[in-house]
């Protein structure tokens, strides 16, 4: 069985749907997931769609031909299509905090994680024995201001030998360069807290618990130029009160930036989001 999903948006117009499924009946496939959004405001179309082909000579480049040729063109659609085959590659960037990637690392091992996670690059050697525990090629690359352009060439050519398609920063505490977001536009996720309001520096949950705030969040975006400004993929909040301590808050924040990081991931791994004009649409 050959399964396949396509990604599509394009101008919104009479007809899309109706070409796109009758494209697919005619290549003999049968159609087990779709959906669409329009953005009223953006006149634009979405669609995501999986499809199957019982066909023992379905060929997923020859369908990508003649998909470009009898559809895209013609709509002027932005498309991509993914065969179920080819897993994609994450790679993962860490600096000394755990939590994250042991969580996504517990979920890879149970199957849950439907990629492949061909290495691990750190800036620190504290996290190498955990790689070493899921059998994971660990890559040690110190940053420092003199060396940051040194570094991420190291950085790139890894990514390149082990063909990554896309990056999960898991907390790494390092700004990524336009060198290495240019290379990966919307394929390297990030993870941070987020407060309601609002507070920056080094020690966010301190400033927070000073605040009395009664709201701590975690998002999960992609990275773009502007430091923590790109697409949202996920987000979540749990509830704080006066009686709950800096540590009760911390404890609190890295089991929301967990289960939002492995989310964000899942929707990404599992092509479900799309980005337009810094914004995301998520298919469920």
């Amino acid at each position: 069985m050959n399964k396949i999903t396509i990604l599509i948006h394009c101008k919104d117009r009479s007809g899309i749907i109706a070409n796109i499924t009758s494209f697919i009946a005619k290549k003999d496939g049968n159609i087990v997931y779709i959906d669409q959004h329009v953005d009223r405001e953006q006149n634009i179309f979405f669609m995501r769609l999986e499809s199957e082909f019982d066909s023992d000579e379905f060929s997923t480049e020859s369908f990508k031909e003649c998909f470009k040729r009898d559809l895209a063109e013609k709509f002027r659609m932005k498309w991509r299509i993914y065969s179920s085959e080819k897993k994609p590659k994450m790679a993962l960037f860490i600096s000394k905090y755990d939590h994250c990637l042991y969580d996504l690392l517990g979920r890879y091992n149970s199957g849950e994680l439907n990629l492949e996670i061909p290495f691990i690059v750190s800036n620190h050697k504290d996290l190498e024995h955990i790689a070493h525990n899921f059998d994971i090629p660990f890559y040690h690359i110190p940053v420092t201001k003199d060396t940051k352009s040194e570094a991420e060439d190291q950085q790139s050519a890894l990514l390149q030998e082990h063909q990554v398609d896309f990056i999960v920063l898991a907390r790494y505490m390092q700004i990524v360069s336009e060198k290495i977001i240019n290379q990966y536009p919307n394929k390297i996720i990030n993870i941070h807290h987020s407060f309601l309001p609002a507070f920056v520096g080094a020690k966010p949950y301190h400033s927070a618990y000073k605040r009395g705030v009664k709201i701590i969040g975690a998002t999960s975006h992609y990275v773009t130029e502007e430091l923590d400004a790109g697409p949202i993929i996920e987000q979540d909040v749990t509830r704080v009160t006066h009686a709950h301590s800096i540590s009760d808050l911390i404890a609190k924040g890295r089991d929301l930036e967990k289960i939002v990081l492995a989310n964000a991931v899942k929707l990404h791994a599992n092509r479900k989001v799309m980005v337009y004009n810094n914004k995301t649409v998520i298919f469920t």
